[in-house]
């Protein structure tokens, strides 16, 4: 079996070609992303491997199904990247649906912890051996209350973090379940309750902008905001207004809307033309990292071994369980 491997980084092969080789499965690692212009480059192979910033509209997948492949192996648990409608009938999806929800939620409360604390702050300062405290006060995050949007994997285990914190922890999911020490509330709630609120949900039509004029305004005066999820959850004019405002005291991104053009590639000799997120970086009480969460050596190695178990399962019984219906 022969998989093209689109937006191939460095720390991507190791686990890819161990696995890969054990299970028979050969990948054709390639450093651009896919695209209508670039599908080409999957001529040959049985499948492709994709990641969240690659493209798998209607154009692509009839481009790839005009090739002979045959599976889309994602390499991530998210698909809004993928015309799920166009490809039924045509060609197979598969995903990773969990490969390490500690590794997200703990980088979300890493980026909690460097914000309310000012750590990034101090660590510039005492590197020209400045050794000032003034401006690094933060606040305690025992007995504060934390809202989780989305208690799945990655909010469950958000959820434990917190606890060990001593904070209060409110949260919302569509499909609510019986978590010790976590009380269900509305949105609207959740909104107006939380001093932190940490978004820990899938993109979709009824989550797009979840995060917005209307809804920033019903928050706290002064609340953190935490996306480790999908960049479109939150409008971004409208994150950048509420700063300016005040209504909201500090943002952690390590997702953004419009992060495929940026995210993953070195950008410090070139202007950014994203005015939004130059903005956004710019601004003191923003930490932005760039979709870095899910990358610990854990991940990584469960991302391949999943991804590789899916391609044998398919070829071998053209089934799998990790296909997205």
């Amino acid at each position: 079996m022969k998989f093209a491997f689109f937006d191939a980084k460095p720390y991507d092969i190791p686990s890819f070609e161990e696995y890969g080789s054990t299970a028979g499965v050969k990948f054709k690692f390639l450093e651009t992303k896919l695209t209508e212009d670039t599908a080409d480059l999957a001529k040959g192979c049985d499948g492709v491997c994709v990641f969240v910033n690659d493209t798998v509209n209607a154009e692509v997948i009839d481009k790839l199904q005009s090739l002979g492949v045959r599976l889309i192996a994602l390499r991530c648990a998210g698909y809004n990247n993928v015309d799920m409608k166009h490809a039924e009938g045509k060609i197979t999806i598969v995903r990773v649906p969990a490969y390490s929800p500690y590794a997200v939620a703990e980088h979300a409360m890493a980026m909690l912890l460097t914000s309310v604390r000012r750590i990034h702050k101090a660590y510039i300062r005492t590197k020209d051996f400045n050794f000032s405290l003034n401006g690094l006060t933060g606040f305690d995050l025992h007995g504060k209350t934390v809202g989780i949007v989305g208690t799945g994997k990655i909010g469950r285990v958000f959820a434990d973090i917190c606890k060990g914190f001593g904070m209060k922890i409110l949260a919302y999911d569509k499909f609510p379940s019986e978590i010790e020490g976590v009380s269900y509330v509305t949105l609207d709630e959740l909104f107006e309750q939380s001093d932190i609120i940490s978004l820990h949900c899938p993109l979709t039509k009824e989550t797009d902008r979840m995060i917005n004029k209307k809804t920033i305004r019903k928050m706290k005066k002064g609340v953190i905001l935490i996306n480790t999820s999908r960049g479109a959850l939150i409008d971004a004019e409208a994150l950048v207004e509420g700063i300016k405002e005040r209504q909201i005291g500090g943002a952690c991104l390590d997702v953004y809307e419009e992060e495929s053009d940026f995210f993953f590639n070195d950008f410090s000799n070139h202007i950014v033309h994203d005015d939004i997120l130059a903005r956004l970086i710019s601004m003191p009480n923003v930490i932005v990292t760039s979709h870095q969460a899910f990358l610990t050596e854990e991940a990584l190695r469960n991302i391949a071994e999943t991804t590789v178990g899916n391609i044998v399962s398919f070829f071998e019984t053209g089934e799998c369980e990790n296909k997205v219906k």
